[in-house]
């Protein structure tokens, strides 16, 4: 048989394969790995003796009936199972989980976590075997730091020689005995503040390959930022920052050194601990508080601050690995005790039964022709955590109210006591977006009287549950002048401004489409961070989802028949895509060529193919950004 190893991330899933790939592949085992492109079955993916795919992905095929999953599948691994306890990802995990069971029902399923507390009853669900062990590769300690001294969980201590603020103090202590250190901050802004610092009073000795990292960083992006100028100024010194801001390129670039020894010391954001591996000799969790709306400053959970533990320790070159947490007086060591090392992770418990979540897996669940009834639904879901913790009994009103919305909204059809998708729902649960998406595009693009702006289609699909909205901060007054300047734009009615909660959201809204809107607009961006506060890998993400929406709004389109929106969204995909102007449409279809190298070889008076294709390789690599190389490239591609 083949196996499926399922992980939340992508990068997780990068790492699986690289790791699995080496490991597997001189056996004859054939490695794969599927993480975007919710939009096809993909029959290739059959292929593979061992297919690594995020939770979204084989979610995604289920969909499209992958009957391979079914027939030739034989073991499932589900990483990082604790993530059914998390409102974003675990419903996806939850019901991916009940499918691959209902469509394979002798699939030997394997789930793994290091912090699960309920972990007994996880495996009664499915019907599994529960191992536990205590074993791990680098034993490991955790401790409270306070006033020169470390005290651990196994009663012993040991003194830290003091040497400025105690972060200073603890990693120079680390750093002594040839050890690496991860420092766990809450904010991009302390990370990289916090590298700033150290870089400067450090004075480590560096590899001469840590300076050839340091310059692949600063030019991962065709025009550095500050923030690219900022990482490898750090990098060079030995120290570095990570977080979810960065590009792709300078994430992987900094893993991968810390891996390698070269940077000894890195301080990241929580995102760090759900993704790679990345393992130190000594991790610090500076802040263990966050704040919240609701309850102002409160610890973390007690499950992520044993996720950010488990970072302590490099198999192979280290004897123990150590946990630290930072107290500003004896009160506060004993409550970090007491809070976090001696109280185990949270229980798990589903948060299946909300409707945003339901609403996708009901229409999935009908569209694909696995339930075709109100009962075929229940028996369904009545395999499902949620139910095995609460009752299916809990979930009857939730599905009955689902099922009334997609009905109403014209994707559920009802005949006698059968079920059936309609042609919108079919598309809606192929298209893998949250119905309510659906409806608001639909209604977006059926009302649009005339060629739509970039903004109309941008606001648009912003006005969508899949679309991250960026924070407003103290822009309110702005964001709301700009919505009027631009009222005649809007494709849906505006929300009336007494409604305190719906008019911040659009506004919110209204702020992240003129995000996209310089995006595409060509803005620079360290102009672009300088006004949004968002990163080169925040931007990124951002234009991948909303790619996938106008890519939604597009196939909607044709299905309602709404012509006058068809091209402009078709361009804007592409726009969005490459952060470009209507102008470089052309050029950016050439490898290599991007927003910079676009825009200069256009300045330079190449606007087309047809005047690439005239030109010599020797005056091409005189444009700016280019070079011989890649003027050789692109003559080429043009000539072929």
């Amino acid at each position: 048989g083949k196996a499926l190893y399922i992980v939340p991330l992508r990068a997780l899933a990068s790492e699986k394969y690289e790791e699995f790939k080496e490991k597997y592949s001189a056996l004859g085992v054939k490695v794969g790995i599927s993480t975007g492109d919710y939009d096809t079955a993909d029959p290739r993916l059959a292929s593979y003796d061992l297919l690594i795919a995020t939770s979204e992905r084989v979610d995604s095929l289920l969909r499209h009936r992958a009957k391979w999953l079914a027939d030739l599948i034989s073991v499932a691994v589900l990483d990082e199972v604790h993530l059914l306890g998390d409102p974003g990802r675990g419903p996806t995990l939850e019901v991916l989980t009940a499918r691959l069971r209902q469509v394979n029902p002798g699939l030997q399923l394997v789930a793994l976590s290091a912090t699960v507390r309920n972990s007994g009853e996880v495996a009664e669900w499915l019907g599994a075997e529960l191992v536990e062990s205590e074993w791990r590769p680098v034993p490991l300690r955790k401790g409270v730091y306070f006033k020169g001294k470390i005290r651990f969980d196994d009663g012993t201590e040991r003194k830290v020689r003091e040497k400025g603020n105690p972060i200073h103090s603890l990693v120079t202590d680390t750093l002594s005995e040839g050890g690496q250190v991860l420092i766990f901050l809450s904010t991009r802004r302390s990370a990289q503040s916090l590298a700033s610092l150290l870089a400067e009073g450090l004075s480590l000795e560096v590899e001469r390959e840590l300076l050839e990292v340091a310059d692949r960083i600063e030019r991962a992006l065709d025009e550095p930022t500050r923030t690219c100028r900022l990482l490898a100024s750090c990098v060079r010194r030995g120290v570095a920052f990570h977080h979810a801001g960065l590009h792709m390129l300078q994430r992987r670039e900094v893993e991968q050194a810390f891996r390698e020894g070269l940077i000894k010391v890195l301080c990241a954001t929580p995102t760090l601990a759900m993704g790679v591996n990345l393992p130190a000799r000594r991790v610090i969790i500076r802040d263990y508080r966050r704040y919240s709306v609701e309850h102002g400053a409160e610890f973390i959970p007690v499950l992520e601050f044993h996720q950010l533990c488990g970072r302590a320790g490099r198999p192979k070159y280290d004897k123990f690995g150590e946990a630290l947490l930072l107290a500003e007086g004896e009160e506060e060591a004993e409550a970090l005790f007491e809070g976090f090392i001696n109280s185990p992770p949270e229980r798990l418990v589903s948060k299946l039964a909300a409707e945003p979540a339901l609403r996708s897996h009901v229409l999935a669940c009908i569209a694909s022709g696995y339930a075709e009834s109100l009962e075929g639904l229940i028996d369904f879901f009545s395999h499902t955590f949620f139910s095995y913790q609460r009752g299916v009994k809990k979930m009857v009103p939730l599905l009955e109210r689902v099922l009334e919305f997609l009905s109403e909204e014209g994707m559920v059809t009802k005949r006698g006591e059968n079920l059936l998708a309609t042609e919108f729902g079919q598309k809606v649960s192929a298209l893998y977006i949250d119905p309510l998406s659906a409806v608001n595009l639909r209604d977006g693009v059926k009302g649009a009287t005339s060629a739509p702006t970039d903004f109309s289609l941008l606001h648009l699909i912003c006005h969508t549950p899949d679309m991250p909205l960026l924070g407003l901060g103290r822009d309110a007054e702005r964001y709301e002048a700009l919505a009027s300047s631009r009222a005649e734009e809007f494709l849906l009615p505006l929300p009336d401004p007494s409604d305190e909660v719906a008019y911040e959201y659009f506004l919110r809204e209204v702020k992240t489409a003129r995000m996209l809107e310089e995006w595409v607009e060509e803005e620079s961006e360290d102009a672009i961070h300088d006004t949004f506060g968002v990163g080169a890998g925040d931007i990124r993400r951002m234009a991948e989802t909303a790619e996938w929406l106008l890519y939604s709004a597009h196939e909607l389109a044709k299905l309602f028949r709404a012509r006058k929106v068809l091209a402009p969204l078709r361009e804007l995909q592409v726009r969005v895509r490459y952060g470009i102007k209507r102008e470089l449409l052309e050029l950016v279809q050439l490898r290599g060529i991007g927003r910079v190298r676009a825009r200069s070889l256009f300045e330079a008076g190449y606007r087309g193919l047809s005047d690439i294709r005239k030109a010599t390789e020797a005056e091409l690599s005189r444009v700016p950004h280019l070079g011989p190389e890649l003027a050789r490239s692109i003559k080429k591609q043009v000539e072929s």
